[in-house]
């Protein structure tokens, strides 16, 4: 059953992953594109909303991957058997 448990925790945070790389791409066309229509500017915004998006992915993808590397490193020192912490 535990196996079931961390395919299930896997594949949470392989969405969770995802929805956070595709938001703020995203966030930043729909911005863009509503530039374009209702103030005219020029479809050259979207070059810079794109580029906008894409760092705005790549941080909170990162920030999420570091969110994840602490939280395994903390529950493999947890489960370290040592002296006083035998089974």
């Amino acid at each position: 059953m535990k196996k079931w448990g961390d395919i299930i925790r896997n594949l949470t945070m392989l969405s969770q992953f995802g929805l956070s790389f595709i938001t703020p791409l995203l966030l930043c066309l729909l911005i863009c594109w509503w530039l374009t229509a209702h103030l005219g500017i020029g479809e050259w915004v979207f070059l810079p909303g794109f580029f906008f998006g894409l760092g705005g992915s790549f941080t909170v993808a990162y920030k999420l991957y570091l969110s994840v590397t602490s939280h395994q490193r903390k529950e493999k020192k947890k489960n370290k058997v040592s002296f006083n912490r035998h089974h």
